[in-house]
């Protein structure tokens, strides 16, 4: 009742109530998310007047007429590349070499081989099928239950929206017009910190249950195979380390990171012979597909975002939720639940072009960073990705596995549960984000 009285002193009618009643019907008969999006967008624009609807076609284009933009396909296809040259493989190698010293030495390079696959592609739901792929089977064979070991590759694929360059990063820089190379910089330490605290839970399961056996490599066994591994694969970490370098050091942006990696993972698959011309049109294609996916929804969001904004939907969050409870502490948690809630049940892209511009007011309400906020938001949408019953990371790995979601989804509470942690550290310690920035975003 409090949410309709605080709605109303914006005036909210059916023209507001009506689309999003159609959104929530389209995606719950699994029709496409931007299909979605845009009718309930062109509804809104109907009823209510907000935006002349002969203007639409200029919104769509200039939702996607952004440089930053391009470097969505490019990571995309780099990730692509990275998989059919074979190099993902050495990223596995070296993350093996570097964790069989420990017990449940695997598990760990299974979550590692995720954060460095991470780095690249920038996409979670690309890293969970790629690294599943690899990883799955071995995992079982060292003696690590099937459903354990699919919630093992969910979690670690998380990392794929938090570890820079993240594509998700991207498009919430784009959406509340913050600099993607900041949030970049940002993200690095919460994204090594999700990473970490995955690490930690596989460490802690395995030493309860025992899952992999057999004795670990002494210092000098260990630190040999490292060196053999690291020589014989250290060219794949060419790719990672120009992104890096290119991006953190300020002398390339996104989008020429992102060129730079594709140009140059080509060539080392050309050189490898594990690329052929033949594989061109097959890797284009698998790219565009996915592209075809995030930029649709892009488009037909602004319009929708313009809509909301003249409607005052955003006011009348805040109004609401501060009605409610005016407790910074408890707001951030509302905030909190309703970005797991919402991870669980719709990808990153309409996630983040959706709530950000109407939870970004109440973050700015109650004093928030704005750089806070953003990885704050895109880590707490990555805990919703693997959060039972629905995370769609779960889903992911079930297709790629055939193993029940509700196993899987059970052997993910742990995982779930120390990210929760990471999420809240980063809610409420701004420093976490904002270590690395200049002192302008402090």
């Amino acid at each position: 009742m409090l949410w309709n009285q605080q709605l109303n002193t914006v005036e909210l009618g059916w023209d507001f109530y009506l689309p999003v009643l159609i959104f929530v019907l389209f995606c719950s008969l699994a029709v496409p998310v931007w299909a979605a999006i845009g009718s309930a967008a062109i509804l809104m624009l109907i009823m209510s007047g907000a935006l002349p609807l002969s203007l639409l076609g200029e919104s769509l284009f200039d939702g996607i007429d952004a440089f930053a933009l391009t470097a969505i396909p490019l990571f995309i296809l780099t990730g692509d590349v990275l998989v059919r040259t074979g190099l993902s493989r050495k990223f596995l190698d070296v993350a093996e070499a570097l964790t069989c010293w420990t017990k449940g030495g695997f598990g760990s390079a299974t979550v590692l081989v995720c954060g460095m696959f991470a780095a690249i592609s920038g996409s979670d739901a690309a890293g969970a099928a790629a690294v599943g792929r690899m990883t799955i089977d071995r995992l079982v064979e060292s003696g690590y239950p099937r459903p354990y070991a699919c919630a093992l590759v969910a979690a670690g694929a998380c990392t794929g929206i938090l570890i820079p360059p993240s594509i998700a990063y991207i498009i919430i820089g784009l959406v509340l017009g913050i600099s993607a190379s900041t949030l970049f910089l940002a993200a690095l330490i919460p994204g090594l910190a999700i990473l970490v605290s995955i690490l930690v839970t596989n460490v802690v399961v395995n030493r309860i249950y025992a899952y992999e056996g057999g004795d670990p490599m002494t210092f000098g066994e260990w630190s040999g195979n490292l060196l053999r591994t690291l020589k014989s694969g250290w060219y794949a970490f060419l790719v990672p380390g120009i992104i890096f370098y290119g991006i953190f050091s300020g002398r390339l942006t996104p989008t020429e990171a992102g060129a730079t990696a594709v140009i140059v993972t080509i060539i080392m698959g050309f050189v490898l012979g594990t690329l052929k011309l033949s594989d061109f049109p097959a890797m284009l294609i698998g790219s565009a597909k996915v592209n075809g996916v995030i930029l649709p929804i892009i488009a037909f969001s602004l319009p929708l975002a313009q809509a909301l904004a003249i409607m005052g939907v955003p006011q009348g969050f805040v109004a609401a939720a501060t009605g409610v409870t005016d407790d910074p502490a408890m707001l951030i948690v509302m905030m909190i639940l309703i970005l797991i809630a919402a991870g669980c049940v719709m990808e990153t892209t309409p996630n983040i072009v959706i709530l950000a511009p109407i939870l970004k007011p109440l973050a700015d309400n109650i004093g928030m960073n704005e750089i806070q906020f953003c990885i704050m938001m895109i880590t707490a949408l990555g805990v919703g990705f693997i959060t039972p019953p629905l995370g769609l990371n779960l889903f992911v790995v079930s297709g790629l596995t055939g193993e029940s979601i509700l196993k899987i989804a059970a052997r993910a509470v742990p995982f779930v549960f120390f990210m929760l942690i990471v999420v809240l550290l980063i809610a409420y310690i701004p420093a976490i984000s904002t270590t690395l920035l200049p002192d302008i975003y402090k």
